[in-house]
């Protein structure tokens, strides 16, 4: 039988940071609410929690290097949303902001989670934030916590 690593849905005496848009805020309040109850529910205190607004999802990736750089949090949760308008606009600013994301999970070796919706219609972004398709703010807090704890089974690097 294989070994199998894991990671529990216990958030510990972990801190967590959340860099969340205020662009859309319509969505991005209840990504936040979703994250922030997730992290709660999952064992988190207040004071465990830190949220930081930026103005647009473009600047999430810099606050979330900021963040990751003070080596207070165990993880930063990524929360916007991008919704498409009559240009394609929305394109470059996703395919950017994933990729910084992306980045930071390497450079910083701390899990940074893509919360950040990226919808054709404010119906879908409605529908993905607390509507019939869930919460993804929830579901980047659960991804959050689970590889937090699934990085320390794992142990540091040498």
């Amino acid at each position: 039988m294989p070994h199998v690593l894991s990671g529990r849905l216990i958030a510990g005496n972990e801190s967590y940071a959340i860099v969340v848009s205020r662009f859309n805020d319509l969505i991005t309040q209840r990504l936040l609410d979703g994250a922030v109850d997730t992290l709660l529910r999952h064992g988190s205190s207040d004071g465990q929690i830190s949220v930081a607004w930026v103005p647009g999802a473009f600047e999430i990736p810099l606050a979330a290097e900021r963040l990751a750089k003070t080596g207070k949090y165990a993880a930063v949760i990524c929360l916007g949303a991008v919704i498409q308008g009559q240009t394609t606009h929305h394109e470059y600013i996703n395919h950017q902001v994933a990729a910084a994301i992306m980045q930071l999970n390497h450079q910083y070796d701390l899990p940074v989670t893509f919360g950040v919706l990226t919808c054709q219609s404010m119906e879908q972004a409605l529908d993905r934030a607390g509507g019939k398709s869930g919460n993804k703010g929830h579901e980047a807090a659960l991804a959050a916590i689970e590889m937090v704890q699934l990085l320390k089974s794992i142990g540091s690097p040498k």
